[in-house]
């Protein structure tokens, strides 16, 4: 979803620096708008209807009080693009049920089993897994090591899919129950009847349609066909971090009849969130998500104190290496920056993305070897510092050079991203005030 953030990004920014706002301005804006949608995968014909929508929108309504036309522009193609991609929040319970993954050969089915226990279990609740692909080599063994990495029971005991859940349900005492089923390379009538079969065994409280974002405005077939056939209560976009199409499966996943209920945003267990589109759009407009950082933190167990802290740059040494594990559990550096506000777009130095755990190790020692007025104070740390600083911690004096070279790169860009290029001033302010979001 990057090049289409970044198109879309890009599309704000245009409307932002506008002088004038007119009819002639705002159809060149609506033609990038379009051009970004194609080439995002999107039906041509929605995309047609979303253009006349926010046309009419925004030069034949009447402007809000308190807002200027321009204003106005960006708060309309912002809800638009909103309802576009889903209208509705996905819903999901946290109650004893039993879950039902179904799909196509390929779309995640298995490594979204796992991430839909890790999601259920961070909130409380004792998830398990149970493995009814019986056509795939590897689907049992694969499940297996993803429940021992989730740390949940995993029931696989039975030839056919029906007998292996049969066998959990006697079994099992967990209160979520995920079952894994097989897929094809095609919907045939035999994988209907097999996921039939499989349904009227579990009786599940919801049967998810697991969907890989490339497939684009393909998705919207697969969601009819199977909801034709065998019924489903919510989609799942899996890998959506790594294709340019996942505006196209998302729009029209959101026309299909189904909503989308969970997003894949990534490899890890962790990587999994519940649809919000409102939250969504923010984030990929470069508007941040606040509340969504906040919950990230809160699931990896930091504080809202260190969360703020981490936002704002203020740590010194003696804070530096806890904060920068605490924001490893919470996803990459630059998920991390997609939810604050105005900084999603900014250029971050190569290798900041990524800290490896044996750099991290060489960083403690180094720390560890510091004084105390050193750790709170890192500016006084000059060559004499750092030569006897690395023959205390047995390192090199570049490794001790590079720890502070990220300890400044890091610092700086948390306080750009919260010192203004947020959405404290400029031409968002008063947009970010009516959408009630926080700077």
């Amino acid at each position: 979803m990057q090049d289409f953030g970044s198109s879309l990004k890009n599309v704000f920014r245009k409307i932002a620096g506008l002088g004038i706002v007119d009819k002639e301005a705002v159809e060149a804006i609506i033609k990038e708008l379009q051009r970004t949608l194609l080439q995002g995968d999107v039906d041509v014909a929605l995309v047609s209807e979303l253009s006349s929508k926010i046309k009419k929108r925004v030069l034949e309504a009447k402007l809000p009080a308190g807002l200027t036309l321009k204003e106005y522009f960006i708060k309309s193609l912002y809800e638009e693009i909103v309802e576009f991609l889903g209208r509705e929040k996905g819903e999901v319970a946290l109650k004893k049920q039993r879950i039902l993954l179904i799909g196509l050969f390929g779309s995640g089915k298995t490594t979204t089993a796992g991430k839909i226990a890790k999601w259920f279990k961070v909130r409380g609740l004792k998830p398990g897994l149970v493995a009814c692909d019986t056509h795939r080599a590897a689907a049992k063994e694969q499940i297996k090591q993803i429940g021992k990495r989730v740390e949940v029971p995993v029931y696989y005991s039975g030839k056919k899919p029906e007998d292996i859940a049969k066998e959990a349900l006697k079994k099992s005492k967990e209160d979520v129950l995920i079952f894994d089923s097989a897929g094809r390379d095609a919907l045939d009538s035999k994988l209907a009847k097999e996921l039939k079969d499989l349904s009227k065994v579990i009786k599940p409280d919801e049967v998810l349609l697991v969907i890989p974002a490339d497939i684009g405005q393909a998705a919207r077939k697969q969601s009819e066909e199977f909801n034709k056939l065998v019924g489903i209560t919510g989609i799942v976009v899996t890998k959506l971090d790594g294709t340019a199409r996942g505006g196209g499966a998302l729009a029209a996943a959101a026309v299909s009849g189904a909503g989308v209920k969970f997003i894949g945003i990534g490899e890890k267990v962790g990587d999994l969130e519940v649809y919000d589109p409102t939250r969504f759009v923010s984030r990929l407009i470069g508007y941040g998500d606040i509340q969504g950082l906040l919950e990230k933190a809160k699931e990896v167990g930091i504080s809202k104190e260190t969360a703020d802290k981490i936002m704002e740059g203020k740590f010194t040494l003696n804070e530096f290496y806890e904060q920068i594990k605490s924001m490893q559990k919470m996803g990459s550096l630059s998920k991390i920056m997609d939810m604050i506000p105005g900084a999603g777009g900014m250029k971050i130095p190569k290798g900041m993305l990524d800290v490896q755990e044996d750099k991290m190790k060489k960083w403690k020692f180094a720390i560890d070897s510091m004084t105390k007025e050193e750790r709170e104070n890192p500016e006084i740390i000059k060559a004499s510092r750092i030569k006897r600083i690395a023959k205390g911690a047995g390192l090199s004096e570049s490794d001790v050079r590079d720890m502070l070279k990220y300890y400044k790169q890091t610092k700086k860009v948390m306080k750009m991203a919260k010192g203004g290029k947020g959405l404290k001033r400029g031409p968002l302010a008063a947009i970010a005030k009516q959408f009630g979001m926080k700077a």
